[in-house]
């Protein structure tokens, strides 16, 4: 047995821990911060009831709101150039996946010792960074827990950052951040952290038992509770459980990686700005369906999580838990084929294409996935 496995230092769960943000980090001596997050973050109010204490503690900050899904370089570096005119010396990720991404590279970047350009892939970011805190507000990516930040290089193009250095010093996971969520973005985030945990359950590299712990639990409590938040988005136990769902999924997968889905999934949202959880669910059921027979036995243990009391052999068990995630979209009110986003017949060649450059990813499926492969996929997922 051979593995290194890398977390969080610190994971703090509480309701309305967000509200008390400025005094843990004045209590650790940081005088200027940035805050990173986007629009809807701030016009939704989230931010407002942590910046009420920054005033009235008089703590510095500045906030950052120009956050894209799926940030672009020109995003990312303007970020970096506001940590860097205000002299931050810690960095705040309040918001999604991308906001926390951005942060994470503007901590990263900031000190000047390296460019964005160079620490593409993995382990070429070698730090110092800024201090970094990460507050997510949907129950979906991980990416509090993750070392890794994707970077949209081109309108065909995703690119990642993965290093330990990336991870935050505290993940503070509030979920009354959540409660105002609406069903569509609550069904999407939460598909993709399933996602997260399947994939690095059946992950052909880097499989270790931590990280199969954890995908494990994380599907208990995400299929446990996502019909749920759906349902009623005011379920506070069921929001704080979809969180922690989607936190322990980032922590596996940020160790044995994901694979095949996420790999097709990419290029639909750098070309057709599909919501990533949206692209993850959108391809799930095909590529699951593609590896049944190399992960079937995975499969049907995983199926005894999300849909227990599965009948018949480790095969026939999979298969039924590739019908019932491959609907799951669908009954939650989500689009189920790629027609449903605009996608044609006539894209699919491009979007194969494009899925090949994603060989980090690639060289994780169960199966191996080739360029036809790839095309049959997304006919399939039409």
């Amino acid at each position: 047995m051979h593995f290194d496995f890398h977390s969080t230092r610190s994971i703090l769960v509480e309701r309305g821990g967000a509200s008390n943000l400025a005094k843990r980090l004045q209590e650790r001596g940081y005088k200027s911060i940035l805050i990173v997050t986007d629009p809807g973050v701030l016009s939704a109010g989230l931010l407002d009831k942590a910046l009420i204490l920054f005033k009235e503690l008089s703590l510095p900050f500045q906030v950052f709101s120009d956050v894209q899904a799926d940030p672009p370089v020109p995003v990312i570096e303007a970020a970096i150039a506001m940590a860097q005119s205000c002299s931050a010396d810690c960095i705040v990720g309040f918001g999604g996946g991308s906001s926390m991404d951005v942060a994470k590279l503007a901590a990263l970047l900031a000190p000047g010792k390296e460019v964005l350009t160079d620490v593409y892939g993995v382990g070429m970011a070698k730090g110092p960074r800024l201090p970094l805190f990460l507050i997510p507000t949907t129950a979906g990516t991980g990416s509090e827990v993750t070392t890794i930040s994707i970077v949209t290089v081109s309108e065909s193009e995703k690119k990642g950052v993965v290093s330990p250095h990336l991870l935050p010093d505290v993940a503070l996971l509030d979920a009354e951040l959540t409660l105002g969520l609406p069903p569509h973005v609550t069904a999407a985030t939460g598909i993709d952290a399933m996602v997260h945990a399947i994939e690095a359950f059946t992950t052909k590299r880097l499989k270790n038992p931590i990280s199969d712990c954890l995908a494990k639990e994380a599907l208990r409590l995400l299929s446990g509770n996502l019909h749920k938040v759906v349902k009623s988005g005011s379920d506070i136990d069921a929001r704080e459980n979809m969180l922690l769902g989607a936190c322990l999924a980032g922590m596996a997968f940020t160790n044995a990686p994901v694979a095949g889905v996420h790999a097709l999934a990419y290029p639909i949202g750098a070309r057709f700005h599909v919501p990533h959880g949206l692209s993850n669910s959108l391809m799930l059921g095909s590529v699951m369906r593609f590896n049944l027979e190399h992960a079937h036995a995975m499969y049907a243990e995983l199926g005894q999580i999300i849909k227990p009391g599965l009948q018949g052999s480790t095969l026939e068990q999979a298969s039924q838990l590739v019908d019932y995630l491959a609907v799951l979209s669908g009954e939650l009110g989500l689009p189920e084929r790629l027609k449903d986003v605009g996608i044609t017949a006539e894209d699919v060649d491009q979007l194969a294409s494009d899925a090949m450059l994603q060989t980090r990813l690639l060289m994780n499926s169960p199966r191996e996935i080739n360029l036809q492969d790839a095309i049959d996929l997304y006919r399939e997922a039409l």
